[in-house]
């Protein structure tokens, strides 16, 4: 009895399995992945991180694509802090013209038409606006002097050949004079390219005129703001070369307050602005602080340009752990650099208005 029971029970192991058992021990482990849907590994555990492209450096894709175009010319990195600044303040001016716009609080486009010659200068200023002969050379202060580079302008180099033979500087002062030189030469390189752009919109505005070009109403105001901000300017530059001229025939004085060339031409604006004698002085305080904060980031400008430097030959001749560690010396400077670029910018852009409205409330 027991022998019969022990052949049926062979009889049974030896028989066929069922089909859906055979089928799915041929598919092997890929029928059970088929079939554990929201329940398999892959389904629960994340996925690998994909590779994202690395964050936009600005909001405004236009702005973007002018960044990528500078770093292609492999501008010196000082001059790259300086268009980055730009960059930003521009960024945050043309968001706020989009707000007024949609308040419609420019009904005669003259905000829009200020972000225009803005951005017109920053392309002239860095060489982005396709000509050749329009890239302003880089005035890093760490190389200075006409031998490393010119001051394009005949009257400025006869000002500092006359200062440097003179006998009357330090080299410290001869530094102070160079950078002052190279903003005063700036400041003109600005002018030309903003009258340039004025140039081209009022010759469009009067090709799109209908009829005789009426300067009656909003289009005069517009025409006046313009020619105002030029004015200013050229002001600006008349007042500047003749400080330099007394500056390098006399050197300069125990009086000298002011050392930075922003803060001495603000100071200058100042002095011939409808301030009252309170207001002046208090505006004086505020220049102290504002030199302050330029002092700080010219700091972080040299050092910039040191690690620039040092991360160059570290690239050429050091190992791995060295190039890593200079490469993020350097990363962490830079973004301090233009952190504060960015607020020195923003702050000469407040003092300047000052200055405006308190000579237009003289007009």
């Amino acid at each position: 009895m027991a022998s019969r029971r022990v052949l049926s029970g062979l009889r049974a192991v030896r028989q066929p399995p069922p089909p859906l058992l055979l089928l799915l021990l041929l598919l092997g482990p890929w029928a059970a992945a088929g079939h554990a849907g929201k329940y398999s590994r892959e389904k629960n555990e994340p996925a690998p991180p994909s590779k994202r492209e690395p964050a936009a450096e600005f909001r405004m894709e236009k702005l973007n694509q002018l960044w990528e175009k500078a770093q292609r010319l492999n501008l010196p990195p000082l001059k790259l802090s300086d268009l980055h600044t730009d960059l930003k303040i521009q960024e945050r001016d043309e968001f706020k013209w989009k707000k007024l716009k949609a308040e419609g609080l420019d009904e005669d486009g003259e905000e829009e038409a200020k972000l225009v010659r803005s951005l017109s200068v920053i392309l002239a200023k860095y060489g982005l606006d396709g000509r050749k002969d329009s890239r302003v050379v880089s005035s890093n202060f760490v190389d200075h002097g006409p031998d490393d580079e010119s001051l394009e302008d005949p009257r400025l180099e006869k000002l500092w050949h006359k200062a440097k033979t003179s006998g009357k500087f330090s080299s410290e002062e001869l530094d102070k004079l160079w950078r002052e030189l190279q903003h005063h030469k700036e400041k003109v390189q600005e002018y030309h390219a903003l009258l340039e752009t004025l140039g081209g919109a009022e010759a469009e505005s009067h090709e799109n005129a209908i009829g005789p070009v009426d300067l009656r109403g909003v289009q005069a105001e517009a025409l006046a703001s313009r020619h105002a901000e030029l004015k200013d300017r050229l002001r600006s530059i008349g007042q500047g070369f003749d400080r330099l001229r007394r500056v390098s025939h006399q050197g300069y004085g125990a009086e000298t307050e002011f050392t930075e060339p922003r803060v001495l031409d603000l100071w200058d604006m100042a002095k011939s602005a409808n301030f009252t004698e309170k207001e002046l002085e208090s505006f004086r305080e505020e220049l102290k602080h504002f030199e302050v904060k330029i002092e700080k980031h010219n700091h972080y400008q040299k050092q910039l340009e040191i690690s620039h430097q040092k991360l160059k030959h570290v690239e050429s001749f050091g190992d791995q752990e060295h190039v890593t560690r200079n490469r993020e010396r350097y990363a962490t400077l830079e973004e301090r650099t233009k952190e504060l670029g960015y607020k020195v910018k923003k702050h000469m852009q407040d003092l300047s208005s000052r200055i405006s409205r308190a000579r237009h409330n003289e007009l």
